[in-house]
């Protein structure tokens, strides 16, 4: 009977955990100083073990990092842009959600969508919480285009709209925003915090008015855009748009609503052409939001008069 060599033993051991995944392209492998104190084999033969996995070309040397795992194949031959990185796998995140839901945004799932391991991943972002920081950070990485509007409330209005708009074009991003008394450390959503802390500066607001007016347009524009997320949420869920909802439940709404229990909403119905548009909600409830900080303003003794 044969005994195997220990470096072939330790190479098939290494080569088990780069096959598994436990290992990923550019993930350091045990070095010679590891593997004679794992093994307990001398410095020779750790050097041996690296040498057969280097000739398979499983792994490579990187200079003033050691042994990683090497690319596969395919990965070597992807034009430099389209090689794994950071920016690439936020992008690659980013479009993932908008089209399913931050729910179903997993480093497995985004690693399926690479060919790679997750393990490869976690080189670039080191968990699905980062990952979603970083995310958010790309999308709050451009403010609002053209020149600053004057005066107070044009400004406050340019900054709730472009807020909009992005949680309109990424769904997602409100409830990860959501965290009102735990902000994310996000420099980017900084920026937006002081352009609108910049629009309120010289109207006489305390600090504390200012803070509570951000605070206030902010969640009232994440409200409506969580609205928003349930109802495409609720579409794929049950495949009807709110109209086909609507009319499907037209039965049991008739059901239940009688002149004699419900005398205003009956009222109401009876008018023909309502249809909820949260893009006309959206801007109603703004123009009130801002209607009272106007009231807010004009107590502080400075009226509705714009800062410059």
């Amino acid at each position: 009977m044969t005994t195997e060599p220990p470096y072939l033993r330790i190479a098939g051991e290494i080569r088990r955990r780069i096959a598994s995944g436990e290992l990923g392209p550019g993930d350091a492998v045990p070095s010679t100083r590891r593997i004679t104190q794992e093994w307990g084999v001398a410095m020779a033969t750790a050097t041996k073990a690296l040498g057969a996995l280097g000739q398979e070309g499983l792994v490579r040397a990187v200079p003033g990092i050691g042994t990683v795992v090497a690319e596969s194949g395919r990965e070597r031959a992807m034009p430099p842009g389209r090689q794994l990185s950071r920016e690439r796998v936020i992008r690659t995140a980013i479009a993932l959600a908008d089209e399913e839901g931050l729910a179903a945004l997993s480093m497995r799932r985004l690693a399926t969508e690479f060919g790679t391991s997750t393990m490869a991943l976690y080189r670039h972002v080191p968990s699905k919480g980062e990952l979603v920081r970083l995310m958010s950070e790309a999308v709050f990485g451009s403010g609002p285009p053209g020149p600053r509007p004057t005066g107070w409330r044009p400004r406050l209005e340019r900054e709730a709209r472009w807020l909009w708009k992005q949680y309109q074009q990424h769904p997602w991003l409100a409830r990860a925003m959501a965290g009102i008394t735990r902000p994310m450390a996000s420099p980017n959503a900084m920026q937006y915090l002081e352009r609108v802390l910049s629009a309120l500066t010289g109207l006489g607001l305390t600090p504390e008015q200012m803070l509570h007016t951000h605070l206030t347009v902010l969640g009232y524009a994440q409200g409506i855009a969580m609205a928003a997320e349930l109802e495409s949420r609720a579409r794929q869920d049950s495949g009807m748009t709110a109209a086909e909802w609507m009319t499907s439940m037209e039965p049991r709404m008739d059901a239940i609503q009688t002149a004699t229990a419900y005398p205003v909403l009956s009222t109401l119905s009876e008018e023909d052409g309502f249809e909820l548009e949260l893009d006309a909600l959206f801007e109603f409830g703004l123009a009130r939001v801002l209607d009272g900080v106007e009231g807010l303003v004009a107590g502080a003794g400075r009226g509705p008069a714009s800062n410059l």
